[in-house]
């Protein structure tokens, strides 16, 4: 079995607080794992682990094929290729259209075939249902249009991994499952694994998937307790 994420004995330290300790997680390809846990349990810190952005000191990690303990200044942009983040806070330049948003990711993550940036682009605009939206500013889209870009954007280099923090927090609940229900087909259709960090249950009763909780300083996953 081929494992986006592996992670073993890590533990994930905020500043000079450890928040999570001796984490074991195990994440494959296509798969949709829920990422729960009160304010302040863990759970950004812990993606904040899998794009780098928090340095592993204690254990082993694995990330669509990068050692988390061996990243540099060079290798952590090339972790990041190979990942689609997606922010409750959407992150989009609202001075650039939907498009521009989209060529500026291109570029900043080293791409520079003309052609095959104005594909991609045209692909993941078609896949999230923004093929009419090209010239528009992020501020006249609605909030489940703008996450639809964000997550244009994060698929724009056809990720291994998509990390999303919240992305349904500033929604209503009926954008929010449009967007959780976009996310899992994505997913799907691009062999990604997601793992999404929420604090709406709701969303876990109407789409039931994998849970991975954050508590009391540690990761209960249900998957270990089924097979136990």
């Amino acid at each position: 079995m081929k494992y986006v994420v592996q992670l073993k004995g890590v533990d994930v330290v905020q500043g000079d607080r450890k928040v999570l300790q001796a984490v074991n997680l195990h994440i494959s390809r296509s798969e949709f794992v829920y990422l729960i846990g009160k304010t302040g349990s863990g759970k950004t810190s812990l993606l904040k682990v899998l794009y780098a952005a928090l340095p592993v000191y204690q254990g082993q990690g694995m990330v669509a094929g990068f050692d988390l303990a061996a990243l540099n200044r060079k290798t952590i942009p090339l972790l990041r290729r190979r990942l689609g983040i997606v922010f409750q806070d959407f992150n989009l330049l609202m001075d650039r259209s939907v498009e521009q948003n989209l060529f500026f990711a291109l570029r900043a993550s080293g791409h520079k075939d003309k052609v095959a940036m104005e594909r991609r682009v045209a692909e993941v605009l078609e896949q999230t249902g923004l093929e009419g939206y090209r010239p528009v500013k992020p501020h006249l889209l609605s909030g489940g249009e703008q996450q639809r870009l964000a997550i244009a954007r994060a698929l724009l280099n056809k990720p291994e991994l998509i990390i999303a923090d919240e992305p349904t927090g500033n929604l209503d609940p009926e954008t929010a499952d449009d967007i959780l229900l976009l996310l899992r087909d994505l997913a799907r259709e691009n062999d990604s694994a997601i793992i999404l960090a929420t604090h709406d249950y709701r969303l876990l009763e109407h789409f039931p998937a994998r849970i991975v909780r954050c508590i009391h300083g540690r990761i209960l996953d249900d998957q270990d307790i089924r097979i136990g």
